[in-house]
């Protein structure tokens, strides 16, 4: 689909828990265009197909043994005996103790899955926590070994009391508020006189596609996605969209696809065929594509849809990472320039400041532009503003400089909860009529960049014409 130089184009992107029965991501896109020779562009997202978002269909991580520990979990220990947690010394680089009454940043524990009961364990510094050469509890590693892997035995028919094997064998006993060790015996009545005993508070999870593969494994992740690939979106749902008046999906795919089919692990293989496949049901349904970078090398923000292990954000620290970053964006745009129904591409989805950096952020976009344009003159290059930013209009000026650019700005009522009580129709018009002068903000009127703003209502939408 070659893209047409529009003066002024206004991108609407309105999500809704249920826009066809057995699609996902359940957003609409509805693009208005003022002035515009062109008929307006009206888009799906597929969010939840080639990139897991665990809140779309949950279901998918059911068949994984103690599913309720995966990546990227947030634990807080309580010793029975000392009534106290657990807590990370300075927030890392000392001594875990157990003598905090309440428990928060410093008291919460990010496990990294080895198996289904084997952990490493992060604390808010980043360090891991492991055991010294003299028994002694600390967290004053920066990257995990032996000594920092440690088994979580739960008690049966009660899973939050536990106990935590140490890479000695023996298990982590608070002694005393000031002494944690690792030289409890065996033996244990779970008993609130045991001071090997913790009772877990389980206060974060993530159900991303780092978390879905790690927890499976590659055989049996490989087969839950491939399924899931190939029947969650199939060529009816294109038929269906391109019947129902839209003309553009919008695709989410993660980094490692430019390395399929063997990707890094956790990563499996396969989705790469899937983004071909739509592709050619795109061209028969006469639909255009965006092609989204969600997940980025390192994580660009600090949710499970960027593929984040544990929520941590390290893309765009250095130029390597984005040199990595840009190859994956040349591959997208190699692979698929000669197709007609490729709309644009995206450089990358919600990019979250401050750990994403303006300089870093304007650096990849301009060698990813570059690398879109060795290939096609005619798609568009979205470029997202960041999250948590005080000034939407940051990236106008910068992306107004280059042809075909479209600025991507996110506008969330989904996460607030006055939207549950109104209508569909109250929905759409909080939309359409307060979110104009946020969207007037962040568009010029010579058309460059183009702008591409999204609301999210909470309640359900039709597919309207």
């Amino acid at each position: 689909m070659g893209s047409v130089r529009l003066p002024l184009l206004l991108l609407l992107l309105v999500c809704s828990p249920c826009l066809v029965p057995c699609s996902a991501a359940r957003m609409t896109l509805v693009a208005t265009a003022a002035g515009a020779p062109a008929p307006p562009i009206r888009a799906v997202n597929l969010g939840g197909w080639l990139l897991t978002e665990g809140w779309i269909l949950p279901s998918l991580f059911d068949g994984i043994p103690n599913n309720d520990l995966l990546d990227g979990t947030q634990l807080q220990f309580r010793s029975v005996t000392q009534n106290r947690y657990l807590v990370a010394d300075k927030g890392g680089g000392a001594a875990i103790l157990a003598d905090r009454v309440q428990a928060s940043g410093w008291e919460t524990f990010k496990l990294w899955r080895i198996d289904e009961t084997t952990f490493n364990f992060r604390v808010f510094g980043n360090q891991f926590v492991g055991v010294n050469s003299t028994g002694g509890v600390v967290a004053t590693a920066t990257t995990p070994g032996p000594t920092e892997t440690f088994q979580l035995v739960r008690r049966d028919g009660d899973k939050s009391r536990v106990r935590i094997r140490a890479p000695n064998g023996l298990f982590l006993q608070a002694k005393t508020m000031e002494s944690v060790t690792a030289d409890h015996g065996e033996d244990t009545d779970w008993g609130d006189d045991d001071p090997s005993v913790f009772v877990t508070n389980n206060v974060g999870r993530m159900q991303g596609e780092y978390q879905i593969c790690n927890g499976y494994g590659i055989i049996k992740a490989t087969q839950v996605l491939r399924n899931h690939w190939s029947t969650y979106i199939t060529e009816s749902d294109f038929n269906f969209i391109a019947s129902s008046g839209l003309n553009a999906v919008r695709i989410p795919v993660g980094w490692w696809i430019a390395s399929d089919p063997n990707p890094p692990l956790p990563f499996v293989g396969g989705s790469l065929q899937a983004l071909d496949n739509a592709f050619s049901w795109a061209e028969k349904y006469n639909l255009g594509v965006i092609v989204d970078l969600h997940a980025a090398p390192g994580s660009q923000n600090p949710f499970e849809h960027s593929a984040t292990r544990d929520g941590s954000q390290e893309w765009g620290t250095s130029d390597a990472n984005i040199a990595q970053t840009v190859q994956v964006i040349d591959f997208l745009a190699e692979r698929y320039a000669n197709s007609p129904s490729l709309l644009a591409v995206e450089l990358l989805n919600e990019p979250w400041a401050p750990g994403a950096t303006l300089s870093s952020l304007k650096k990849y976009y301009q060698d990813g532009y570059k690398a879109v344009r060795q290939h096609t003159s005619t798609a568009y290059v979205i470029m997202s503003n960041r999250l948590n930013i005080a000034d939407p209009t940051e990236l106008l000026q910068f992306a107004g400089g280059f042809s075909g650019a479209v600025l991507d700005v996110h506008y969330y009522n989904l996460f607030d909860s006055k939207f549950n009580s109104l209508t569909v129709d109250q929905n759409i018009d909080f939309v359409r009529n307060n979110r104009s002068a946020d969207l007037a903000a962040v568009t010029n009127q010579n058309g460059r960049p183009l702008t591409f703003g999204s609301g999210w209502p909470s309640g359900p939408c039709k597919v309207r014409q």
